[in-house]
């Protein structure tokens, strides 16, 4: 492509477009787009079936227990940016393959529970389906991370299935709790605030929230087992640790 170019010390853009054209780079980078585009479908019809996936969990559930697990689900694709900046890191060059081979998380689905236990309830009811393979789990509800932040991270795969071909993909899958979730919303948006200093006084003060937010969990998970007790009694069952 230089050769093309003028040599006369000076840049001409018109000149270094037509030898950009003639190399055939253009077209190269087209197909790489294409191909881009494509992938990043497959991993949002694997956002869609895990999304599927807990929509049905939360359906039976509602219909056993008369209640709904799952406040809300939220699914987001990692931008172009995002993942290179993810590769770099890595000490990785940027190209589909490695974006597949390394980037767990390009897919990402968070699901909102209404209380703790639901977190590892609808967890090991995804994890049973013979579909779903397990590639990583990460319990930060058991061991929180130093900021205090709490989170359930799965690394699953989940066949799509296409016209003419099954394809494996990776999804991340966060569960979390209302509270979890309150928490690190707030989290993301003070430490990302432009032209805005995070100091270490604010850092131990949103450690100590996230601690307040754990103990609201377990309070309201302890609610919630004392009024499915009596509901269980009234139903004519035996409250748990009752004399028979």
């Amino acid at each position: 492509m230089a050769e093309d170019i003028k040599n006369s010390g000076e840049f001409d853009a018109d000149d270094a477009l037509r030898a950009f054209l003639k190399s055939g780079t253009l077209e190269w980078a087209k197909n790489q787009l294409q191909k881009y585009i494509k992938l990043m479908a497959y991993y949002r019809c694997a956002m869609m079936e895990i999304e599927t996936k807990f929509n049905v969990l939360n359906e039976e559930f509602s219909l056993r227990h008369d209640r709904n697990p799952i406040s809300s689900i939220k699914k987001r694709l990692k931008s172009p940016v995002s993942i290179k900046n993810k590769l770099d890191k890595k000490g990785i060059p940027f190209n589909l393959d490695s974006l597949e081979e390394n980037v767990n998380d390009v897919a990402g689905v968070r699901v909102i529970c209404s209380f703790l236990d639901d977190v590892y309830m609808l967890a090991d009811a995804l994890l049973q389906q013979d579909d779903i393979t397990l590639i990583q789990k990460k319990d930060y509800i058991a061991q929180p991370k130093q900021s205090g932040y709490r989170s359930l991270h799965l690394i699953v795969t989940v066949p799509i299935f296409l016209a003419s071909e099954k394809r494996l993909m990776r999804v991340e899958i966060q569960l979390r709790t209302i509270a979890m979730d309150f928490w690190a919303s707030l989290d993301h948006q003070l430490h990302y605030k432009k032209e805005f200093e995070f100091t270490d006084d604010m850092a131990q003060e949103l450690k100590l929230c996230a601690k307040m937010s754990a103990e609201l969990d377990e309070r309201m998970d302890g609610l919630r087992k004392c009024v499915q007790r009596d509901i269980s009694w009234e139903n004519g069952g035996e409250k748990r640790g009752s004399p028979e």
